[in-house]
């Protein structure tokens, strides 16, 4: 009985500690080196656009910045508030509730491996160019299961009720990324473990059954790449890529106006890396190299409602019973 008690001890304290110590998981945002360059980026994207002259010259450069971007006014803001509470309630809720349900790529691969065969094990290690082939080809299997799944949540309506959660946010900050239903997150996972799995099993079955990614600090080495400056895409410092990279890649600039209600940006910008994806499905809009002004929130009479962490988890569901048929997705 004393062990039993000891083990649930050691799972509350875990689940509980958790959310607070992501700053030291390499897998999350939140990790410590991406918040120092979350940072940096932006006092430098900061200065660069000031040089550019597309900031009023006149108002001291770094009292606006941080008037701006570190002030209570958006930090401390009821939305922001309602950030810091669901995310570390969901953080313990989430693996909880969801956790069981969700597979990876490793376990797409394996079933595809029983239905349809794996190679036999290598007498050798892989090659590097092998190894490098399935590190791109993996990164750009997730990031188009990424896109899909977002667009899935953009598109069926009944999904976009649950991705709701997400774009009630009135302000932007870091933390923001976390502000996602439990119902969103699972198709955010499931999409790409698929896409993902898929290529494993390809690569497994007629390159190499011991290829693996190459990563550093135990993350796959272009995401952490570009997660270096992954936080900036919820945080209202403007970074844009510039009229040529805009439409390869997405900068912070294109997920902030994602966030918009504004009629041009409804629905925009639905990839996380590369813009290919949205330029094929008509849903890429390039930001321009100034800040572009814009109001985020739902934008339907909703914003400023959405402020108990109980209405997140439960507001989808309710709109489904109701079965709202004019609440359709951007």
């Amino acid at each position: 009985m004393e062990e039993i008690v000891h083990q649930l001890v050691f799972q509350l304290t875990y689940r509980v500690l958790t959310p607070l110590l992501t700053f030291l998981h390499r897998d999350s945002f939140l990790y410590w080196p991406f918040i120092l360059s979350t940072l940096l980026i932006a006092m430098f994207a900061w200065r660069y656009t000031r040089a550019r002259g597309d900031l009023d010259p006149q108002t001291p450069q770094w009292k606006e910045f941080f008037d701006r971007y570190l002030s209570r006014r958006l930090w401390w803001h009821p939305s922001s508030r309602l950030d810091y509470r669901y995310y570390f309630i969901n953080g313990i809720l989430f693996p909880l509730l969801v956790g069981p349900l969700l597979f990876n790529s490793s376990s797409i691969a394996a079933a595809l491996g029983n239905v349809f065969g794996m190679a036999a094990a290598p007498a050798t290690p892989a090659s590097f160019p092998m190894l490098l082939a399935y590190t791109v080809v993996f990164f750009i299997a997730y990031d188009f299961g990424r896109f899909a799944a977002h667009s899935l949540l953009h598109d069926i309506p009944w999904l976009w009720q649950f991705h709701k959660v997400h774009h009630s946010a009135e302000v932007l900050t870091p933390i923001t990324s976390f502000r996602a239903h439990p119902v969103d997150l699972a198709v955010m996972a499931w999409v790409p473990a698929l896409t993902t799995g898929i290529v494993t099993w390809v690569f497994h079955r007629y390159v190499d059954p011991g290829i693996g990614v190459i990563t550093f600090l135990g993350t796959h080495v272009i995401l952490w790449v570009f997660n270096l400056v992954g936080n900036l895409r919820h945080w209202q410092v403007w970074l844009s890529y510039g009229p040529m990279l805009n439409r390869w890649l997405i900068s912070p600039a294109h997920h902030q106006l994602h966030h918009s209600y504004e009629p041009r940006h409804l629905g925009c910008n639905r990839g996380f890396e590369l813009a290919v994806w949205d330029r094929l499905y008509g849903t890429l809009y390039v930001p321009p190299q100034a800040p572009e002004q814009f109001r985020m929130g739902l934008g339907d009479d909703s914003d400023g409602q959405w402020r108990k962490v109980w209405q997140l988890y439960w507001w989808p569901f309710k709109s489904l019973w109701k079965r709202a048929p004019a609440d359709k997705a951007p």
